[in-house]
C-alpha cells in the first residue's frame, strides 16, 4: 500500500481495492468478499473455508471483519428439528457504494478542516515572525 495521497493518486486501482482503501480490509477478506458474491447462493462459514482454501477459524475472523464493516450481511437459518445455523452474503452493492460516498464526504470534510487549521497556525506564523523582529 502506498504512504502517501499523492502515491495512491499515481498507483493503478482496480475497483476492489476500495475495499482495502476504505475499510483496511486484507487480501483474505477481499477473497471471502469475492467468494460471497460469485456464489448462487449464501454460503456457511465451513463453505467459505472450502472456497478459499483456509482454515475455518482464519475464514470465520475475515467473516467477521466484513460484517463490521457492513459489506456483508448474516442470516440465521432454523432448523425444523430446532437448532440453527448462520450463512453469509454480500450486501446490496448501492448500500456498499452509499457508505463508501458517505466516508469519503466524511473524510474529505475532515481533511478541509484540518487543511483550514493548518493555514490558520501557519498564517500566524508567517505574521508574528516580522513583528518579532521589530
Amino acid at each position: 500500500m502506498p504512504d502517501s495521497m499523492a502515491e495512491q493518486l499515481r498507483q493503478d486501482m482496480e475497483c476492489e481495492g476500495l475495499l482495502e482503501c476504505f475499510h483496511g480490509l486484507k487480501d483474505l477478506d477481499r477473497e471471502c468478499f469475492q467468494a460471497l458474491v460469485e456464489a448462487e447462493e449464501p454460503l456457511t462459514v465451513d463453505e467459505l473455508t472450502e472456497h478459499v482454501d483456509r482454515e475455518r477459524s482464519t475464514a470465520y475472523r475475515a467473516v467477521q471483519r466484513l460484517l463490521q464493516t457492513g459489506i456483508i450481511e448474516k442470516e440465521q437459518i432454523n432448523y425444523d428439528q430446532g437448532g440453527y445455523y448462520h450463512v453469509y452474503s454480500p450486501s446490496d452493492s448501492a448500500e456498499i457504494t452509499d457508505d463508501m460516498q458517505r466516508l469519503l464526504n466524511d473524510w474529505y470534510a475532515k481533511m478541509g478542516q484540518l487543511i483550514g487549521e493548518f493555514e490558520s497556525k501557519y498564517e500566524q506564523s508567517e505574521t508574528a515572525a516580522p513583528a518579532a523582529e521589530n
